[in-house]
């Protein structure tokens, strides 16, 4: 009995009704031929028409219900044509070939979808959880955020969370498409499918169930391969009308000659197959191939769209820089102090600040062995020019000119002045320290050019992009020293938020397919106007990744060249298919009118070119070539005044 358990799975396998099929076909043919049958051999031939052609005839059907006239209605009609004009081996043929194709491409859909099943599969089944002082094996949907999980060597992490203790190696392939396993320690995010390969880990659940990355990432791949490219659409429409039309085509033959064999080839060659399957099976993979390299795509129209990118505006700070400023230099204006006084007291009115420049300030400091940093008694931030601070009975201000100005300091202004030029020209960002209404000097702050990201604008230009501009609210000066550094094409500085909207707007009226690449916070004006919002970095953004029209899991900047130059291939994929579908009808229709294609031969002609557009499509599957490099970049650190650094402006 074991064995009949095994009956509905055959059944419903894609390949059953082809085989069976198939086999009837070959009997038909040995009863007709080598027993001479002629009765058995027309019994399994129309045997082979039913079974291959029953599921298309239900289709069919099913399309009529739906007022849908699709491909099925026109091989259903022409192989119950057959049946009754005796033609019984055409009409087992077709049914055929039909099935084959079909189930040929489901199995490539499924396939291409292959990336979204092992997203799927990374997914835990099991988190271990201490509670009341007990490891407990509990559903990772069970798992209450704030709860601590353990993960030991070798096991799937189950949720997003916060490493609080231990340290050790994971890997993140499954979310950023790194290869190249994550060092992990105090502080560290973890997300729920990586796998540790070394070390055990405390985290601190931040993101549980469907409130994951990897939950986010398989509902963000489910939807974009659903979704429907404008090819794809046009497609649909255009199928709407030329299926019909073959039916009428096919019909004012038969009137027109009387041939009934003529007018159900017409109806055979004519199926549009390949022209069908064309766009989707490559969207499909393309995203699929995307998923696997970290790279979520909205869907087939935000694609099809990057395929067309002619421009990239790029943010500065934390795109082309690695967003943490730290202490470059510090200059000493009063003679009776020096270095580290002056940077004690720059750092003791920065502890009470909010400002980002104040943080490299203060860890200079802690680090520079001096006493411990005390709260100021009062601290008040001026709003676009510093902070002025009461510490220990002596104000102290620091910040620009226009903040010395507003608190009258003039002793030391001068030589001030000129020492944050000479800063400012090369890159830093100067803040200048006043004691009690006496400038005392210059601390100067910067941020680290990415290492990649010369290379990432050279492969942008290589991937098909003309215009690369960089968006900043820097000065000019600092920003051209910026974009020589890069090689970026343009330079727009001293933008506030509205400014880079107007900018993308200015690149999209001369002519430009603007992709914007931003935080999604200070740039959200630009990544709404632009025709593509690129986030980089978004696998510890979960808003990012669900508004995004391209979300970079990997905070990496040769992903994005990546991103473009998939969309490329995928739509240079969908224009092969449709130029291969087209070809194939219209030589299949010029080989009707003038003779010699039968209505077989016309369906194993169009199952091979749905053969092609399928194997063609697959191409996409592989990794680019134009991938990122797998070497690890140096991460920065909070030590002032590094030599080796490039700086540049942060402001």
């Amino acid at each position: 009995m074991t064995h009949l358990t095994h009956v509905p799975h055959l059944i419903r396998n894609l390949w059953t009704v082809p085989l069976v099929a198939g086999l009837s076909i070959i009997i038909s043919f040995t009863a007709s031929g080598l027993a001479g049958s002629q009765l058995w051999g027309d019994v399994f031939m129309v045997t082979a028409a039913v079974v291959a052609g029953a599921p298309i005839l239900r289709s069919a059907v099913h399309g009529l219900i739906a007022r849908v006239i699709g491909i099925d209605l026109l091989v259903s009609i022409a192989a119950i044509g057959a049946l009754f004009i005796g033609e019984l081996w055409e009409a087992a043929a077709v049914t055929f070939l039909f099935a084959i194709g079909h189930a040929l491409e489901n199995a490539t859909l499924n396939k291409t979808r292959s990336a979204l099943a092992e997203l799927i599969a990374v997914a835990p089944e099991i988190a271990i959880v201490l509670r009341h002082g007990e490891q407990v094996s509990v559903p990772p949907a069970e798992v209450v955020v704030g709860e601590t999980v353990l993960v030991k060597n070798g096991s799937k992490i189950p949720v997003d969370g916060v490493v609080i203790a231990g340290s050790g190696a994971v890997d993140e392939a499954s979310i950023t498409g790194e290869s190249i396993p994550a060092e992990k320690a105090l502080g560290d995010p973890v997300y729920a499918g990586t796998i540790s390969n070394g070390g055990f880990l405390q985290v601190e659940a931040t993101g549980v169930g469907a409130d994951t990355t990897l939950a986010r990432i398989i509902h963000r791949v489910e939807e974009a391969q659903d979704a429907k490219a404008k090819t794809q659409a046009f497609m649909d429409r255009f199928s709407t009308w030329y299926t019909p039309a073959i039916i009428v085509l096919a019909l004012v033959a038969f009137l027109a000659t009387g041939n009934v064999t003529l007018a159900l080839t017409l109806l055979v060659i004519g199926c549009p197959g390949a022209l069908v399957i064309s766009v989707p099976v490559a969207i499909v993979a393309g995203i699929g191939r995307g998923a696997r390299d970290g790279i979520l795509i909205k869907g087939g129209e935000f694609l099809e769209t990057s395929a067309t990118i002619t421009a990239v505006a790029l943010d500065k700070t934390g795109t082309l820089t690695e967003g943490r400023p730290y202490l470059t230099d510090v200059v000493v204006i009063d003679p009776s102090l020096d270095e580290s006084e002056v940077l004690h007291w720059a750092a003791q009115a920065e502890t009470g600040s909010e400002h980002p420049l104040s943080r490299p300030i203060v860890e200079a400091a802690l680090g520079d062995g001096r006493a411990a940093l005390g709260l100021p008694e009062h601290t008040e931030p001026v709003p676009g020019k510093g902070v002025v601070a009461l510490v220990r009975g002596h104000r102290v201000a620091v910040g620009n000119l226009s903040l010395l100005r507003v608190e009258g300091v003039t002793k030391g202004t001068e030589l001030a002045a000129a020492a944050a030029d000479d800063l400012a020209t090369r890159g830093r960002t100067p803040m200048i320290v006043a004691l009690d209404g006496q400038v005392i000097g210059i601390v100067a702050v910067a941020d680290r050019i990415r290492q990649d990201a010369r290379e990432m604008v050279g492969r942008l230009h290589k991937a098909g992009v003309s215009k690369v501009v960089m968006l900043t609210g820097d000065t000019h000066l600092v920003a051209e020293a910026v974009a020589s550094e890069v090689g970026v094409d343009e330079v727009r500085a001293g933008l506030l938020p509205e400014d880079k909207l107007e900018a993308v707007r200015e690149l999209q009226s001369q002519g430009h397919v603007v992709a914007m690449v931003g935080d999604g916070v200070n740039d959200a004006p630009a990544l709404a106007v632009s025709d593509i919002g690129i986030a980089m970095g978004a696998a510890g953004t979960g808003v990012a990744i669900e508004t995004a029209d391209i979300a970079l899991m990997k905070d990496d900047l040769l992903k994005l060249p990546q991103a473009i130059s998939l969309a490329r291939r995928t739509v240079s994929v969908m224009r092969i298919n449709i130029a291969v579908a087209l070809i194939t009808v219209a030589s299949l229709l010029a080989g009707v009118i003038l003779g010699g294609v039968t209505m077989t031969l016309g369906m194993l002609v169009h199952e091979a070119s749905v053969l092609i557009v399928i194997l063609n499509a697959m191409r996409l599957l592989r990794p680019s070539r134009l991938s990122p490099s797998t070497q690890p970049v140096a991460s920065p650190t909070s030590r002032a005044r590094e030599p080796e650094a490039r700086p540049v402006n942060v402001a």
